[in-house]
């Protein structure tokens, strides 16, 4: 019977002996230090009470201690809740409410209200350490830990991940490793991570970095050019936003950054006019990945694929169409996916869960088609759309086809009121440097393309896109008049 997650990265610790596998703040941690700190941290937490099915939170920063104190938390078998930052103080009371446990470092601010017994990570580090293995308490059908979305629609719906579910997944199992992941792991040598350990997407691509016996390097820089340079990160996670701004400092500064290999563009999907620029001023390092914090990885394109496409899913995906039947290839549909450390559904959330889980697949709720060779194309989502006279627009397709103008380096679309049509579309656009877009150019495009209904009826320019805590594109901002540009 195989052992349940954590068992992998406790192997991969040990193994690592004294070769370096965390620096941070100008220090090296080793596999065996940090195997000794997770042996401190789950002694503590037993301690205190903590095993199989307890609610522990986490409110830490990006530490080799904090990063011990998420793999101790699963090896006593918790269900582990990370709180990210950003979170309003609504968002992070309901986080914190069903969990009996908060483990905190100080680096994430106050805990607030709270159900659960609070717990410094120093207070656990100081634990008596046996020199043993820790013995994994994890259930398979025990939730593991609870993913929560961006919240952009208020409250965040929690994932249910179990701890079977983890134990499948690929990032720590190199022999299933699909061939873009494996292409990717190969320049995970010296992985940046930054923002929060909270973040699926973080945790995910730093414990595939361990796989690839590569270290994680974190960075006091708030600026990712600044990171990679200084401590020659050989890959890291990036949003479209920030990808723009890396580019745009690499043209500046032609010789630094010598050490990039990987980039994982994550959130949301950049246009093909950037990809191409990247590859241009950054070399063959971006790497785009399509999941959900329901489903996990879907789908990763490599910088050999061509540029809008996600490559070939590695899981089970059909395209549907609205009776749910499979479509040919070629033609959009909405996607519905099964993969291996998929989600259960959203934690006591029923309703919620009919809608979206279902027969073991899950519904994505974006739309897109596979072509001929089998590569995955999105072309929006099914609630991201402007009514127009009754009728719907999706404005993914606005979006892209707004980026392909030589003016506009990204588009974002909202609905907004109108009195004739009783919605119309509002474009915000970054400008190309060097480039002032015109509405009525952007209109003749769309108009040609699309027809008149989806060509946008206002314009606004700004310098950058306002995220979500996610570092998602925060299109309620927008909508509320919020763009943060000019």
């Amino acid at each position: 019977m195989t052992e349940q997650f954590p068992g992998r990265v406790l192997d991969l610790l040990g193994a690592a002996g004294g070769r370096t596998v965390f620096e941070h703040a100008g220090r090296t941690v080793s596999g065996a230090g940090l195997l000794a700190a997770v042996r401190r941290v789950a002694t503590g937490l037993r301690g205190h009470g903590a095993g199989p099915g307890d609610g522990v939170a986490l409110l830490l920063g990006v530490s080799p201690e904090a990063f011990a104190a998420v793999v101790a938390a699963h090896t006593v078998g918790a269900r582990v809740v990370g709180v990210r930052p950003g979170l309003t103080e609504g968002q992070r009371r309901h986080l914190l409410a069903d969990t009996a446990f908060v483990v905190t470092d100080g680096s994430a601010g106050p805990a607030g209200e709270r159900t659960g017994k609070l717990l410094a990570l120093d207070d656990l580090l100081s634990s008596p350490d046996d020199g043993v293995r820790p013995e994994v308490s994890a259930r398979p059908q025990d939730v593991a830990r609870l993913l929560h979305t961006s919240g952009s629609t208020g409250v965040p719906k929690a994932c249910a991940q179990t701890y079977a579910a983890m134990t499948a997944a690929w990032n720590l199992r190199p022999d299933a490793w699909p061939p873009a992941v494996r292409e990717l792991a190969a320049r995970l040598d010296r992985f940046l991570v930054f923002g929060t350990l909270a973040s699926q997407v973080m945790t995910e691509y730093g414990l595939l970095a361990l796989a690839a016996g590569g270290t994680l390097v974190t960075t006091g820089e708030p600026d990712l050019f600044d990171g990679i340079a200084r401590h020659r990160a050989t890959a890291s996670v990036i949003t479209v936003a920030r990808l723009t701004k890396l580019v745009a400092r690499r043209r500046e500064s032609p010789g630094a950054l010598g050490s990039l290999r990987a980039l994982m563009v994550s959130g949301s999907p950049p246009a093909p006019g950037l990809l191409r620029e990247a590859a241009e001023v950054l070399g063959p390092v971006v790497f785009h990945g399509y999941g959900q914090t329901e489903t996990g990885m879907i789908s990763m394109a490599t910088p050999w694929d061509e540029p809008g496409s996600l490559g070939v899913p590695p899981v089970d995906l059909e395209v549907r169409d609205p009776a749910g039947r499979p479509v040919p290839p070629g033609t959009d549909g909405e996607l519905f996916v099964r993969t291996p450390a998929q989600s259960s559904g959203y934690w006591r959330e029923p309703a919620r869960t009919a809608e979206v889980y279902a027969g073991g697949w899950v519904r994505t709720r974006d739309l897109g088609h596979l072509d001929g060779e089998g590569r995955l194309w999105l072309t929006g989502r099914t609630r991201d759309v402007v009514i127009v006279n009754a009728t719907l627009h999706h404005t993914g397709p606005v979006e892209r086809l707004l980026a392909t103008h030589p003016s506009v380096a990204e588009a974002y679309v909202v609905a907004v009121p109108d009195d004739d049509t009783g919605e119309a579309v509002h474009a915000f656009v970054v400008p190309a440097a060097g480039h002032v877009p015109d509405l009525g150019e952007l209109r003749a495009l769309v108009t040609a393309g699309l027809g008149e209904a989806s060509a946008p009826t206002r314009l606004t320019l700004i310098g950058e896109v306002p995220l979500t805590p996610a570092g998602k594109p925060d299109k309620r901002r927008l909508a509320a008049g919020d763009p943060r540009g000019q």
